[in-house]
């Protein structure tokens, strides 16, 4: 037990020095970033300056010399604040929560999980907490758009045993055990087919599309060790 004075804990202080050169006969100075009042130590050419007899500081922004500097004088503002464990990061709360962008150097990891927005067709299918995006199936895959900040996922396959396009229930997402193929599609754009694109080693390029037109002046071009087949299903003549 403390005798005398009862034992109180005060903050953890710190200071930041703020240096101006004056003009002649200055006597009104801005204190970038501001002060709190009565935090405030004013030095001139190295001599403290003493509050209400050479300076007064009362609006936590401007210092007035009651003395005016002449030119060339250095000012120098020593700025007191505290720091507050409020104020930061606790490694054992619980919850937090921190207004504005954190930017972390080096690797976050979520232990337990990330909360993150998913869409599916457009609509938020966010049910909780996500630890992982788990991709099955051959063709399944994801990219980073770093316009749109966004992950775009392609799956391969759907309705119908993965042929065609899956056609839907009445609710318009659930997949029927029917697809379809159309019978022609257009290709509008020149297309090189090789391994960059159409797997790494000696593949074929097929399409369930009985009929594939080329538009005029547009190329594709079948790479080396590449054969294509159009109506690979053989049901053009159905």
């Amino acid at each position: 037990m403390a005798i005398g004075r009862p034992v109180s804990l005060t903050n953890n202080v710190a200071s930041k020095t703020i240096s101006v050169t004056a003009t002649a006969n200055q006597t009104l100075f801005t204190v970038t970033g501001g002060y709190r009042i009565n935090q405030l130590a004013v030095f001139r050419n190295g001599v403290r300056l003493a509050d209400g007899s050479d300076f007064t500081a009362r609006d936590g922004a401007t210092v007035t010399l009651l003395s005016a500097a002449a030119l060339s004088d250095t000012l120098e503002f020593q700025i007191f604040d505290d720091f507050r464990v409020a104020d930061a990061i606790n490694a054992f709360d619980a919850s937090q929560t921190i207004n504005g962008d954190l930017t972390v150097t080096g690797t976050l990891n979520g232990v337990g999980g990330v909360n993150i927005g998913i869409q599916s067709a457009g609509q938020n299918v966010t049910t909780g907490v996500v630890t992982a995006l788990n991709f099955i199936g051959a063709g399944n895959t994801f990219v980073y758009n770093t316009v749109a900040k966004t992950v775009d996922i392609s799956i391969a396959g759907g309705g119908g045993g993965g042929l065609g396009t899956a056609i839907k229930y009445s609710d318009g997402a659930t997949d029927s055990p029917f697809s379809y193929i159309d019978r022609e599609a257009i290709v509008n754009e020149n297309m090189l087919l090789d391994t960059s694109i159409a797997g790494t080693s000696e593949s074929i390029i097929v399409s369930v599309v009985p009929n594939i037109n080329i538009s005029s002046g547009v190329a594709v071009t079948v790479g080396t060790g590449k054969t294509m087949v159009i109506d690979v299903l053989q049901i053009g003549d159905l």
